[in-house]
């Protein structure tokens, strides 16, 4: 017997074994009226009911129906009430720009657009063929007591195109398979241990994968999802104090945030022995992942992985063989992307590449054949990341391809350069780019953003610092300082904006 996955099966369970339980509590302060605490009796309805108003509207299945929004509880209910009934999600950036979006619901044929009113000042120009602003405009596409269209499960049909981060180019419309997703899921899901008596905070944003697969895995197991719209340190730890929270997922800026907040709350820190926060989007550096422990008394797990995996490749956790290594020791060993995730194969090409095969790997870029083709070359998902892999069969991500600096013939990784400097107790952020140098073709030179009680640094003291610990080679030969760093919606350095003033008028970014 072989019974397709669907992403239709989270919701199925939750409703059948949790129905009565509290499902979501709603982000209290946005411009729509939140919806009141759902159960997940109450949430498989409403998705079905939106289901059943995207029939009325005339839509037939596989249609794309986009959304634009800061997490909220009507997203959740929007990843199933598309695609568990046949239709194909297109959650969106709420950071982009008009532009941005209305390229992507045109590159993707979106029929309809779901937008939060918070975002009708930057985005109300958009163009697409039905526009619904969520809260009451778009509960009135709701019909109840209907049921949707009948639609015959299909693991291998696309349940949600998610479009990269577009940190170099135009972004890529990623399709992700239910089977994709459900593996990817039950995995993710095992692998951090997600069960019933789990509260999820939502600091991570829903439309980035999906928000990992963790909406799929918490409803599955009747954990109870908490809504955040934005990051913000201090009401991070009182949602944590006030709702029990025991799982969050998000970049290095999350964990930075909550450290910043917990360095001046009043009290015990909320959630210490419990609370487990999976990180990913760039390596942490190795101070921050031993502070989690020390000074929050959270579990740190960092993840590896891209939107076209799903995202899940590796897991790094802590192991029985480290319980006896001191916090500096284990936080070096978790600095690593991780090992293989259950089901996935790793290798690196000749150049350096981290090359992958797994359940998660996407079905195809959406309408673009060629930069599949690229993708999938010789039947296994490039990365586009340099890694190494060591005797331990943990990979480590020495730097995106196009991120690695070559200065006099010699490989440099921005990485293990922004490492450095970010043991300096005055940095609070760094982003380290190759920029056009005569004699060498590059040179490295570091963008810092310094703490706020930073006293007496200046450039040399941190090429100095850089110089005491680095190989010369590796070491910025110029430091500015910057009062922000641009980031993409989930914390990535968006490094080609970054680089981009300094190569102005050069044929290639290469030098």
């Amino acid at each position: 017997m072989e019974i397709p996955l669907t992403v239709a099966d989270h919701l199925q369970r939750s409703e059948l074994v949790y129905g009565d339980r509290i499902a979501i509590v709603d982000e209290p302060d946005q411009v729509a009226a939140p919806l009141p605490d759902l159960t997940y009796g109450r949430m498989a309805e409403l998705a079905r009911a939106m289901a059943a108003g995207l029939d009325g509207l005339g839509l037939d299945l596989g249609a794309r129906v986009a959304i634009v929004s800061q997490n909220a509880a009507r997203m959740l209910v929007f990843l199933f009430g598309t695609s568990a009934f046949g239709r194909i999600g297109v959650p969106i950036n709420f950071r982009l720009n008009a532009e941005e979006v209305q390229y992507i619901v045109e590159h993707s044929g979106a029929e309809v657009l779901l937008m939060d009113p918070e975002l009708v000042d930057t985005l109300g120009d958009v163009k697409v063929g039905r526009r619904l602003l969520t809260g009451e405009e778009s509960d009135s596409l709701f019909v109840e007591g209907v049921e949707p269209r009948p639609w015959t499960p299909d693991e291998r049909a696309t349940a949600t195109i998610n479009y990269t981060s577009g940190t170099t180019a135009r972004p890529k419309g990623v399709e992700m398979t239910h089977r994709n997703l459900w593996l990817n899921a039950a995995v993710f899901g095992w692998q951090t241990l997600v069960s019933d008596r789990d509260v999820y905070l939502h600091t991570l944003p829903m439309f980035h994968c999906n928000g990992w697969g963790m909406p799929y895995v918490v409803t599955a197991m009747g954990g109870r999802h908490i809504v955040l719209r934005k990051v913000d340190g201090p009401e991070i730890l009182r949602r944590v104090e006030e709702h029990g929270v025991t799982l969050m997922c998000g970049a290095p800026a999350v964990v930075a945030a909550v450290l910043d907040a917990a360095a001046e709350w009043d009290g015990p820190i909320p959630g210490a022995g419990r609370v487990r926060i999976v990180v990913a989007g760039a390596p942490p550096p190795t101070r921050t992942i031993e502070r989690v422990e020390t000074e929050l008394g959270w579990e740190f797990i960092q993840i590896y992985g891209l939107t076209e995996t799903a995202p899940l490749l590796t897991m790094n956790r802590c192991r029985a063989e480290w319980d006896d290594l001191d916090p500096g020791e284990r936080a070096v060993r978790l600095s690593r992307a991780g090992a293989p995730a259950l089901g996935v194969t790793l290798t690196t090409s000749p150049e350096g590449e981290l090359l992958a095969r797994t359940n998660h790997v996407l079905k195809s870029y959406w309408d673009q054949p060629e930069a599949t083709a690229e993708a999938l070359a010789d039947d296994w998902f490039h990365t586009g990341d340099g890694a190494a892999i060591d005797d331990e069969n943990y990979a480590a991500i020495l730097d995106r391809k196009k991120d690695v600096i070559i200065s006099g013939g010699e490989n440099v990784s921005s990485i293990e350069v922004e490492d450095t400097l970010f043991s300096h107790a005055a940095v609070a952020e760094v982003a380290v780019i190759g920029v056009p140098d005569e004699k060498w073709g590059e040179t490295v030179k570091a963008l810092v953003v310094l703490a706020e009680d930073a006293d007496g640094v200046d450039e040399q003291s941190l090429i100095d610092h850089c110089r005491e610990r680095l190989a010369h080679f590796k070491c910025p030969t110029s430091v500015e300082f910057r009062d922000e760093l641009a980031r993409t919606a989930t914390g990535k350095l968006q490094k080609f904006k970054l680089r981009a003033p300094y190569w102005e008028g050069m044929e290639k970014q290469v030098n």
